[in-house]
Order: structure tokens, then C-alpha cells, then sequence
């Protein structure tokens, strides 16, 4: 009878530390999905709501919202198209460059931004878990991870 081979599970600590990061991405982009989806937005859509506010009343443009994104897959162009769609953000033609679009968040944006800060606690989704210092040090050490980026 052949003994059972035991392969560890994880190559190193540094793969299983890439599995956890990646495993707590995914859990986190869930809890946020929930947190948004009552109203009526995606969490990319959300995400880019997001930039458009820090930009206002600068308009930004595709590339900037591509640029500052969480989700670098996202397509930008479709998720600022769905937020023209509803009404949350608006495309105008640059002055200085024809060729160039305006994306500006309107004002039915910025409500709905003002509702979600009141009704959605985006600092929930760690500090049931974590304590303050201990997500101090989760940011050092994920800052560190990535180096000079």
C-alpha cells in the first residue's frame, strides 16, 4: 500500500499570501456590488461616479477616469455610456479639442452620491473585522508589497 503524498497547499507564503490578496479583492468587490446595488448602479459605475465628483467641477475625460479606475479591466467608455444613459453623468465635445469628450457627473449624479454617503458605510466592509491599528498595518504592508508604484 502507497502512503498518501501530502502536497502543501501553497508553493510559499508568498504564493498563499498572492491567493489571500486576490480571494479578499474578490470578497471585497462582492460586499461593495451589495452595498451599491440598491441603487441602481454597478460598482464600476459607482467607482467612476466617484472620480467624476473628485474631478468637479473639471471635466475629466476617458483616459483619466481609465487611469484612476480600481478595476483596470473595466471598460470605461461602456460604463460612462450607461451613466450618460441614466442621466448620472454627461458627455459634451472639448472646446480646445473637437476630437476630445468632455465627461462631466450632473447634478442627478451628485445626489445619488450624497444618498449613498449617508446609506453606505464602505468602512463597514473591514472594521467588523479589523481594528484601526490593524488596518494601519494591513496599508503599510500592501503599499510596501507593491513597492514604488
Amino acid at each position: 500500500m502507497s502512503k498518501e503524498i501530502k502536497v502543501p497547499r501553497y508553493e510559499s507564503p508568498f504564493h498563499e499570501a498572492i491567493v489571500n490578496v486576490s480571494f479578499t479583492q474578490n470578497w471585497c468587490n462582492d460586499k461593495v456590488k451589495q452595498a451599491v446595488a440598491p441603487f441602481d448602479v454597478t460598482s464600476q459605475q459607482f467607482n467612476v461616479l466617484r472620480i467624476l465628483r473628485g474631478q468637479y467641477p473639471n471635466p475629466s475625460t476617458i483616459n483619466l477616469i481609465k487611469a484612476r479606475m480600481l478595476d483596470k479591466m473595466s471598460d470605461a467608455s461602456r460604463i460612462v455610456d450607461r451613466l450618460v444613459q441614466k442621466d448620472l453623468v454627461m458627455k459634451k465635445i472639448n472646446n480646445y479639442d473637437k476630437r476630445a469628450v468632455d465627461i462631466v457627473i450632473t447634478e442627478k449624479g451628485m445626489l445619488l452620491l450624497k444618498k449613498t454617503d449617508k446609506e453606505v458605510d464602505l468602512s463597514a466592509i473591514l472594521s467588523s473585522n479589523l481594528t484601526k491599528e490593524e488596518v494601519d498595518q494591513l496599508n503599510v504592508l500592501l503599499e510596501k508589497a507593491r513597492g514604488s508604484e
